[in-house]
């Protein structure tokens, strides 16, 4: 390549910001350190395409909608997260750490929609086809209608795909694809960046679904610049303890549907298995009134999900006292913690508060609050909660008790699992339940809700 021909520039490998010279902070995310080094070449001329409809403005009121139907994936929790299905023509993203299992359920959804729609194909630039094979037996995949390509040029693979015409396309992954007439090595801003958009086209034009398989950072975000998932349909982030068999498939992104819907998956030994009633499995383990232990029920997306939040205080020996929170947010902690000394009365300044949501799920809604003020406030005094108590609410820095959305539906699902008594905002709307059963406690502040929810206290006092 001639040089004369090259330019050199920084780019911010998280907007996607370009400087002529380094930056130590990107003036446009406010990011340190996020500048790194790239090439562009100033030879390449643009592709030329065809002239078609769609590049022709069109007033709104004459466009044709037509029928674009979703393609159905051949898995209910896959579908529930893309709003119904993957739409024609659609790239969706999907990241998550290395061994979770990104390559494993598209391997098996793509089996799935051979088996149902046609041809489908795998394009691997990090696994032989001898590796892919072996992977398929042990998920006990025929792989009929299902073809590999490894191939990391994109230009030759690309006309592979031009020939096969298939249903579904994964690429496994973005970040280890190349083309010869972009400068840098595969998985360099600027590959990145291009063999997204020539993917893009290349979907669009031929109405082909495409997943693409994101790596990802230390810090959880998807490798590359943040203009990749601008660039792409959809979203999605596959999540999940180290040690735990449950995965959580998350949207972020969806241009088609609902940026809240959360897919639950289990690892086993024949790959990811749907899992139907996620409520029943995070509280196989619960046990009823126990010390520190509060049922929670929130929302993912249109779905309820009962959660158990545990708690643990210690007296601490030396030292400023911790504060851990394992699938909430540290500073929610600190606030409920920072509400329950200065509103409530307990004296946990000098205690160790430990917070974990069981089942390895990441919750980020405020109407867990009143659940973990009563959970630590229930190991603190070593008193019980009522039998059969779920909580719900949200907690004001007076002290005050606020109604969440959407309370009567999390109630139902609660009550289909067994659970009769709801601690909740004396602020919530009017509820229209048949279920006579259930059993509704109102309280206006965290005083009144600790006095309500907790049994009387057996050991140390406040």
């Amino acid at each position: 390549m001639d040089r004369s021909k090259v330019k050199h520039i920084f780019v911010c490998k998280q907007c996607g910001k370009e400087s002529a010279k380094w930056l130590g902070r990107c003036p446009n995310c406010q990011t340190w350190n996020s500048f790194v080094e790239a090439t562009v070449n100033l030879s390449r001329t643009p592709i030329d395409r065809p002239c078609s409809r769609e590049d022709i403005p069109q007033e709104l009121s004459q466009v044709e909608t037509g029928s674009f139907p979703r393609l159905p994936v051949g898995c209910g929790e896959m579908n529930r997260v893309l709003g119904g299905g993957l739409v024609p023509g659609s790239l969706v993203l999907i990241g998550g750490e290395p061994g979770i299992g990104k390559s494993t359920l598209l391997l098996q959804i793509l089996a799935k929609v051979a088996e149902n729609n046609g041809l489908v194909a795998y394009v691997s630039g990090e696994e032989s086809t001898n590796q892919i094979k072996l992977r398929a037996e042990r998920l006990n995949l025929g792989g009929k209608g299902l073809f590999i390509l490894s191939e990391i040029n994109l230009a030759v693979f690309l006309r592979h795909l031009e020939e096969l015409l298939p249903r579904l396309v994964v690429v496994d992954s973005i970040q280890s694809v190349y083309l010869e007439d972009v400068p840098g090595v595969s998985g360099s801003i600027a590959q990145v960046r291009e063999c997204t958009q020539r993917l893009m086209y290349w979907a669009k034009q031929n109405n082909v679904p495409v997943f693409i398989i994101g790596h990802v950072t230390k810090d959880g975000s998807i490798a590359g610049p943040s203009v990749l998932e601008h660039i792409v349909d959809v979203v999605l982030y596959f999540e999940g303890e180290r040690f735990s068999n449950y995965r959580m498939l998350r949207s972020v992104k969806n241009r088609f549907g609902s940026t809240n819907e959360v897919g639950i998956f289990e690892m086993g030994h024949g790959g990811l298995v749907e899992v139907e009633n996620p409520s029943r499995v995070f509280l196989s383990t619960h046990k009823d009134a126990a010390i520190g232990s509060i049922v929670v029920p929130v929302l993912e997306g249109t779905r309820p999900l009962l959660v158990e939040i545990q708690a643990l205080t210690t007296s601490v020996g030396f030292g400023p006292p911790r504060r851990i929170a394992n699938g909430i947010d540290f500073n929610r902690l600190l606030l409920i913690s920072a509400v329950l000394s200065k509103r409530a009365g307990l004296r946990i300044s000098n205690q160790d508060i430990i917070v974990n949501v069981t089942g390895g799920l990441k919750i980020n809604e405020p109407a867990i609050d009143l659940g973990i003020a009563l959970a630590i406030t229930s190991s603190f005094r070593d008193s019980r909660p009522i039998p059969g108590l779920v909580a719900l609410g949200e907690l004001g820095l007076n002290g005050e008790l606020r109604s969440v959305a959407q309370v009567e539906r999390r109630i139902v699902e609660a009550s289909r699992l067994g659970f009769k008594s709801f601690l909740m905002p004396k602020s919530s709307p009017q509820l229209s339940l048949d279920d006579i059963g259930i059993r509704l406690i109102e309280a206006s502040s965290i005083s009144d809700a600790l006095r309500l929810g907790l049994t009387k206290k057996v050991g140390r006092e406040q």
